[in-house]
């Protein structure tokens, strides 16, 4: 692990590495970083304190003859200590803005747009979560008589969700009554999440009980992630060199398709954030095997007591983190804006 603190210059030295070996992919040599960015010093001198930098743990040396990559502490330590607070350029900003403002009404125009908006902006790989309640709340409930004791059970959540299920009940019960037990439960559980209706009284109707039990079970199960996941950019991931073998396109795929990973990711990270607050996973904090040769950059939008969403990129550890960062925290600001402005109708 790093030890000894930076020196200016060797802060220096360490950042035009990364920046270089973002851009070309391929290990940098002292002679081409003094050419490339002007430096003022000598082969010797740059030598030196690549190799300091590689015995601190943020670089290595492919192979004996050439130059060096950094590591991924080199690129966190780049990220947390050397990159700064950037900004998107104000054109940039402007322009996506007013795309956003365009589709203003049309949620699903927005996680599209903001999906496309991130691939392009980062060339990475983007995902995007719709906006919901960080804990599922009841809004409204149908029981439907189907046939002799089959009902179905028509659950509204709080922002429009709709859960249905099939009941069977121990006796047969007319649509009247289920509709009537249907009504006081809507009454009770108005606006409330799983742990609130858990704390209410046990009602003396045994089909408002049995109901009423499912109905919990049904909130608490309420996945982090519902409805679509909206992606875009993948072909930008598969065409870099990382991700040449079957193999790594393989994990790359995994991560943006497979929902459960997706979602134990999203909650270990960005769901126990602030809204706003950028997350950078480099090579997947040794956290993910998935992720060892990616880096995600993520963040949650929306308003923390009303609904939220989750949005990310993910490309190679090599990653263009200055323009992505940035680009992920001005689209989850302009999200959680337009969630602000539109979702509480």
């Amino acid at each position: 692990m790093p030890q000894e603190k930076l020196s200016e210059r060797q802060k220096l030295i360490l950042a035009l590495i990364i920046r270089e070996h973002i851009k070309t992919a391929q290990p940098v040599g002292s002679k081409r970083l003094i050419k490339q960015y002007g430096l003022e010093m000598s082969s010797a001198t740059v030598r030196n304190e690549m190799a300091f930098l590689s015995t601190q743990g943020y670089l290595r040396q492919p192979h004996t003859s050439a130059g060096r990559v950094p590591t991924e502490e080199g690129y966190r330590y780049f990220v947390g200590q050397l990159m700064g607070h950037t900004e998107l350029p104000g054109e940039i900003r402007r322009t996506i803005t007013h795309q956003f403002y365009q589709a203003r009404r049309d949620t699903d125009e927005w996680m599209r747009l903001a999906a496309s908006v991130l691939a392009t902006q980062s060339r990475a790989a983007s995902l995007v979560t719709a906006p919901k309640p960080l804990q599922a709340r009841f809004k409204h409930l149908e029981l439907i008589d189907i046939r002799g004791r089959q009902v179905l059970m028509v659950l509204v959540l709080v922002g429009g969700e709709v859960r249905q299920q099939m009941l069977t009940l121990a006796e047969p019960v007319s649509q009247e009554q289920l509709s009537i037990t249907a009504n006081r439960i809507t009454q009770l559980c108005h606006g409330l999440d799983y742990e609130a209706i858990a704390s209410l009284p046990t009602p003396p109707d045994t089909l408002d009980q049995d109901v009423l039990h499912i109905v919990h079970a049904a909130l608490r199960e309420e996945r982090l992630i519902s409805g679509e996941v909206y992606r875009d950019g993948l072909i930008n991931v598969l065409a870099e060199p990382e991700f040449a073998e079957t193999e790594s396109a393989r994990k790359a795929l995994r991560v943006l398709e497979e929902r459960p990973f997706l979602e134990d990711l999203l909650s270990q990270t960005v769901l126990n954030s602030e809204v706003g607050v950028v997350q950078v996973l480099i090579g997947g904090d040794g956290h993910w095997e998935e992720l060892s040769e990616c880096s995600m950059v993520l963040a949650r939008y929306g308003v923390s007591n009303l609904a939220t969403g989750m949005l990310g990129v993910l490309g190679p550890i090599r990653m263009r983190y200055t323009r992505t960062i940035s680009t992920v925290r001005f689209v989850a600001g302009l999200l959680s804006e337009l969630v602000a402005e539109s979702h509480i109708h």
